[in-house]
């Protein structure tokens, strides 16, 4: 090359600041995360974040934590200055912040103000551009104030990067909603002061107190809202020092987008692809392919068997036994839904309430007026005294679906719950029988709908998709206790693989055949199909492990066989269930109320709908305007 030849040169530190900023500071809403995490480490119980046009003008943060002493305050925006590690273990963080790049990044693409006290004085410090200014002091009570403002104006071509004020005022809001499900001890309050400066609190999350779970249910209910809450179970389990808790939403409460999907390792909020394929995984049996169920988990261990030290945002980590920690949340999740047996969300019921449709008024645009609603007077349209009332024309006599072409509906005598006797079927004393979540069927509508009637309100039953869930258990149940049935080949099929995919794929052999897929090398980088599984009939044995190695390779484990017995067994039930259309008998109907009692996961069909709809007898009163 010549004299062209390349010169190395050590870069200044303002540019390595500026390139160091473009791993940790990507938008706004990553400079709040940032130092709201340093006023948590700093012990603060109230934080205050104050936003102008969508962070690009203004950030401030107010904690109550320890504060800075002035001395140091030149250190902390020293690159790698922190006060959260020695530096000797890497692996074992217990704080949000350890690399100390925050402060000075972000004082490096902005203009940077921190004001702090740490004992009796106060001191500020300015940075611009990387440019540092002197320690002057300063009035505060305590804790620290950072202020941002003009943030990366000595990146002019990162803010064309930049969305719209809106946008991005949304997106520090979910970072900070992620931190107060982290902290729920800690208080916050998000303020959007554009403009006049006057502002509005856009957030707000007062500190939570109790045990654990009490505080994390009530933190829940303030960011996710009451539907969460009433409709999440609970999630605690432990394997081999690994612990996960949190609270998983019902099947029914699902989403259209993966948008409820929180996770947090060590109390971190973290987007990991192994939890968040768990997470899917353990709700594979309950949802359709287009829901995405909702949670907030939170797995803790030992610092040094997970690598938070991944990347510069923090957002990813590494497990030393990944397959320990899905198995972990696939095993709980089934086991907490299992748990909840028949149960349903309650937004069920609310969006059939909805879908009610109000009286149309009159013509003249008045509302009706009901006899009940009257004054109380003389009857004139006869011959009755003053003060009495015509008497009501006689109620119809219940009967069967039988003797009623005109109807589609049967009625159906059966005692309630309560009054229900022993297995003679008479009535016993009051409260004698076992409690029915359920009810008693009442009758049938149009040949697929069981109405019952529970201690205060009444049920509506999908009867097809009941049964579906029903037969579906009940095929999986006899699966497992008998295992897969598999099914030899007369000629092998010999598929051809890389050598790392076939030992990566031979290292699950023993998996794969207990779900009755049996395969054995056959020299060099070729497998051997013996046997397949017989339910899935003929098979195209080259593209199942092709797609068996896809999920190996993307997260350790691969669920794709299972998925397809499932599958199968799904489309089995749904052919073998109770068909639409079906008039059923009074004691088919309480036989499949009472089976729906008695198996988990019958709260929701093979793909995730509901099975029935409860309603209160109070909200059904409201609809007719008794209450």
């Amino acid at each position: 090359m010549g004299d062209a030849r390349p010169v190395i040169r050590q870069l200044d530190e303002a540019a390595i600041n500026r390139i160091a900023a473009g791993e940790v500071v990507e938008r706004p809403a990553s400079a709040v995360k940032e130092l709201v995490e340093n006023a948590i480490d700093a012990g603060a119980t109230r934080v205050m974040i104050e936003i102008a046009d969508g962070g690009k003008t203004l950030i401030r943060v107010t904690d109550d934590g320890c504060g800075i002493a002035g001395e140091d305050l030149p250190l902390a925006l020293s690159r790698h200055a922190t006060s959260k590690i020695d530096g000797t273990d890497l692996l074992n963080i217990h704080t949000f912040g350890f690399r100390g790049e925050a402060l000075p990044s972000l004082g490096a693409v902005g203009r940077l103000t921190i004001t702090s006290r740490a004992g009796d004085e106060a001191a500020e410090i300015r940075v611009s551009g990387g440019k540092m200014g002197a320690v002057r002091p300063a009035a505060l009570r305590g804790g620290t104030v950072v202020e941002l403002r003009d943030l990366f104006y000595a990146t002019p071509a990162r803010l064309k990067f930049l969305r719209t004020d809106r946008s991005e005022m949304q997106a520090v809001s979910d970072t900070i909603k992620r931190l107060a499900m982290a902290e729920p001890s800690v208080g916050f309050t998000l303020r959007d002061v554009s403009g006049d400066g006057q502002g509005r609190t856009t957030f707000r999350a007062d500190p939570e107190t109790g045990d654990l779970f009490d505080a994390l249910h009530g933190r829940l209910a303030q960011v996710l809202g009451r539907e969460f809450a009433e409709n999440a179970l609970r999630v605690d389990a432990t394997r081999e020092g690994v612990r996960l808790f949190g609270y998983a939403a019902l099947p029914t409460y699902s989403r259209g987008a993966a948008v409820a999907q929180f996770l947090f390792v060590n109390g971190r909020p973290v987007r990991d692809k192994l939890l968040i394929g768990a997470l899917r995984g353990a709700y594979a049996d309950f949802l359709s392919r287009d829901r995405h169920p909702a949670a907030a988990l939170f797995v803790d261990c030992d610092p040094h068997l997970v690598d938070v030290n991944v990347h510069p945002a923090k957002s990813e980590v590494r497990f030393r036994d990944s397959g320990l920690v899905r198995g972990l949340i696939v095993s709980a999740l089934r086991h907490a839904l299992a748990e909840a047996g028949h149960r349903a969300s309650t937004t069920v019921a609310g969006a059939t309430l909805g879908a009610m449709r109000p009286e149309q008024p009159t013509a003249s645009g008045q509302p009706r007026v009901y006899q009940m609603d009257r004054p109380s007077g003389g009857w004139s349209g006869g011959r009755m005294g003053t003060g009495a009332i015509p008497p009501a024309p006689p109620l119809p006599e219940p009967g069967f679906a039988e003797t009623r072409s005109a109807w589609s509906a049967a009625v159906v005598d059966t005692p309630l719950p309560a009054e229900e006797g022993g297995e003679d079927g008479e009535p016993g004393p009051q409260g004698a029988a076992e409690p029915r979540p359920l009810g008693a069927a009442r009758g049938q509508v149009h040949e697929n709908y069981i109405i019952a009637q529970t201690a205060d309100g009444m049920v509506i039953v999908d009867q097809h998709a009941a049964h579906e869930r029903l037969v579906y258990e009940k095929l999986k149940r006899q699966s497992a206790e008998r295992g897969i049935t598999a099914q030899a080949l007369l000629i092998p099929e010999i598929v051809e693989l890389s050598p790392a995919d076939c030992a990566r794929l031979l290292d699950h052999a023993e998996a794969l055949h207990e779900l009755g897929l049996a395969i054995e090398p056959f020299g060099g980088g070729a497998v051997a199909i013996r046997e397949t599984p017989a339910i899935l009939g003929t098979v195209d044995g080259a593209g199942l492990l092709r797609d068996i190695l896809d999920e190996l390779t993307d997260s350790g484990e691969s669920a794709a066989l299972k998925e397809r017995i499932d599958a199968i067994l799904s489309r089995m039930a749904c052919h073998g269930s109770v068909r639409s259309g079906r008039r059923m008998q009074a004691d088919e109907m309480n036989a499949l109320l009472r089976e729906m009692e008695a198996t988990p996961h019958s709260g929701q069909c093979n793909h995730g709908r509901p099975t029935y709809v409860e309603l209160k007898l109070a909200d059904i009163e409201r609809l007719f305007g008794r209450t």
